[in-house]
C-alpha cells in the first residue's frame, strides 16, 4: 500500500510538468492541428456520455478537464510505483518505458476500445508524436520523484529503526555486579575482605 501511495504521488507530481510540455508543443502544432489535446477530448467525451457536458461552462470544462487529466495521472503512478520495485533499471528509463506503455494502453488501446478516441493510425502525425513525448516527460518524472520519496521513506526508517534501537539500550535495565564472594582477592575489594 505504502508503494502505491508513492506512485499516486509520483504520477500526480509528475502530471505538471507532462502539462507545461503538451501545452508548449501544442502552441508549435499548425494551427489545423491545433484542436483540443487529448485530455480535454476524453474528457468532454465522458461528460457527454453521462449527460453532463451541455450544462458545464467553459471554465468548469477546463477545471473537470484538468481533475480529469491530473487524476489520471496519479492513478497510472500509483500502478508504476509497485512494477518499478522489480525492475533494476534507473528510476528515468523505468519512467520512461513505463509511461510510453502507458500511452500505448491507452491511445491504441482501451481509448479507441471504448469509442471515446480514434486510434493513434487515424491522428495527426505530429500530434502522436506530442503524447507519445508528453507521456515520456511525465514517465521520467514519475520514476524520479518516485526515487525520491522510496529513498526518503527508507532513510525516515532506517533513522526511526537507529532512534528505537538507542532507545531500547539507553533504556535496558542494568544489572548489579554480583558481590564478589569473601576471600577473593582478584579485586581491591576482594583484598579488602582477606586481611
Amino acid at each position: 500500500m505504502e508503494r502505491m501511495t508513492t506512485g499516486l504521488i509520483a504520477g500526480l507530481t509528475a502530471t505538471a510538468p507532462m502539462t507545461v510540455a503538451m501545452e508548449l508543443m501544442h502552441r508549435r502544432l499548425p494551427q489545423r492541428e491545433q484542436y483540443p489535446l487529448p485530455p480535454r477530448e476524453i474528457t468532454m467525451k465522458l461528460a457527454d456520455g453521462v449527460g453532463l457536458a451541455e450544462h458545464l461552462d467553459e471554465p468548469q470544462r477546463r477545471d473537470l478537464t484538468m481533475l480529469g487529466h491530473f487524476g489520471y495521472g496519479a492513478l497510472a503512478g500509483a500502478l508504476y510505483a509497485p512494477l518499478a520495485r522489480r525492475c533494476p533499471a534507473h528510476p528515468v528509463v523505468k519512467g520512461a518505458a513505463f509511461g510510453l506503455g502507458l500511452w500505448a494502453a491507452s491511445y491504441a488501446g482501451w481509448l479507441p476500445a471504448a469509442g471515446i478516441m480514434p486510434p493513434p493510425t487515424r491522428q495527426p502525425a505530429r500530434r502522436n508524436a506530442l503524447m507519445i513525448v508528453a507521456h515520456v516527460v511525465w514517465g521520467a518524472a514519475t520514476g524520479i520523484v518516485a526515487a525520491r520519496l522510496a529513498e526518503a521513506e527508507h532513510g525516515a526508517f532506517s533513522r526511526a529503526r537507529g532512534t528505537i534501537g538507542r532507545r531500547r539500550s539507553n533504556s535496558a535495565p542494568r544489572s548489579e555486579p554480583a558481590e564478589e564472594p569473601i576471600g577473593a582477592t582478584a579485586t581491591g575489594r576482594g583484598l579488602e575482605r582477606v586481611t
